[in-house]
């Protein structure tokens, strides 16, 4: 009789620890009753700028249930994860589109968590005014090789090297070099395309406006990808809660952006808040028919200008 007595109050002093912690936690009732031994701990990539930092809100902040998996976020600027997606390092991180063709073997891209410039994007910005023209011969600071800025700045002057020279430069550097003379221009990209003007320098083009005119479609510069060897279902699971992640961060947008505003270099909140709604929106949620054509269009006009490998036909994992 003694033993189960004392099996009830063991039992009555776990019931009543958990529901000691309801109370207490903000966090989900599945990330209270899952045995922490039975989570997976994902590392997640993604840059330390605005717009991924409110895309991800909702996971970095505990703010919704992540059932068996837990996150690590990992902040790292585009061209060091796309490095290291080259080496199948992260089981999900953010990528350049450009870098892509050379990873597919290893990550397959999700439906969700896209950057799209619609008639807006990467920018080339001088001391002084000049034709897109006159950038040839020049050398133009860049964000990182494998980033999409890159490919499509090649897209229009020709392969680099050849048609211009280039230097590898801190993005958020960038505009401070051009200004100080280091360079003849500039490639741009993240929240230095709202500030650039501050430092007295000159747009000489958009990408984003350039490939809409050539293509009519929008300009997609990054994704997540999930790596594949996590299998089917797990890869299913995970691009289903990043999805959730950026859909809890557009239903609490001020929340989102207040979090996001501590990444935002030179950014008050008006302007960040400007700068996720560039980049965090529909077509975050889904790239559609429309984005992924326009993943495709890109793909296959590096592949044309023999700047990228031909990936062939794209495979998503959608989230649900």
């Amino acid at each position: 009789m003694g033993n189960c007595n004392s099996g009830r109050k063991a039992h009555l002093s776990s019931f009543l620890t958990i529901l000691a912690a309801l109370v207490v936690s903000p966090k989900p009732l599945v990330a209270l009753i899952i045995d922490p031994m039975d989570t997976r701990l994902l590392r997640l990539g993604h840059s330390p700028d605005p717009d991924d930092a409110f895309m991800f809100y909702g996971l970095a902040k505990d703010k919704l249930p992540t059932g068996p998996w837990r996150f690590e976020h990992i902040l790292q600027d585009i061209q060091t994860l796309n490095q290291r997606a080259m080496k199948g390092e992260l089981e999900i991180t953010a990528i350049s589109i450009h870098a892509y063709p050379f990873v597919a073997d290893k990550y397959a891209l999700t439906s969700c968590g896209s950057s799209m410039g619609d008639k807006y994007g990467p920018m080339v910005i001088a001391r002084e005014p000049m034709s897109v023209a006159d950038l040839r011969g020049k050398r133009i600071a860049i964000p990182g090789k494998m980033t999409t800025a890159f490919l499509v700045l090649q897209l229009i002057l020709g392969k680099a090297g050849e048609a211009f020279d280039y230097e590898v430069v801190m993005f958020d550097e960038i505009p401070k070099a051009v200004q100080s003379g280091q360079f003849d221009a500039g490639l741009i990209i993240h929240e230095g395309q709202l500030t650039y003007k501050t430092l007295g320098l000159h747009l000489i083009v958009d990408e984003g406006v350039w490939w809409f005119e050539k293509t009519g479609l929008p300009l997609p510069l990054g994704g997540n990808c999930i790596r594949r060897d996590l299998g089917e279902k797990a890869m299913q699971d995970v691009t289903d809660i990043l999805k959730q992640s950026i859909q809890y961060s557009l239903d609490h947008r001020a929340e989102a952006v207040e979090y996001a505003l501590q990444f935002g270099r030179d950014l008050d909140r008006d302007l960040a808040d400007k700068f996720v709604g560039m980049y965090v929106n529909d077509w975050t949620l889904d790239y559609g028919d429309r984005g992924r054509a326009a993943i495709s269009r890109l793909l296959k006009e590096g592949a044309k200008a023999g700047l990228v490998p031909d990936v062939g036909e794209i495979n998503y994992v959608t989230a649900k």
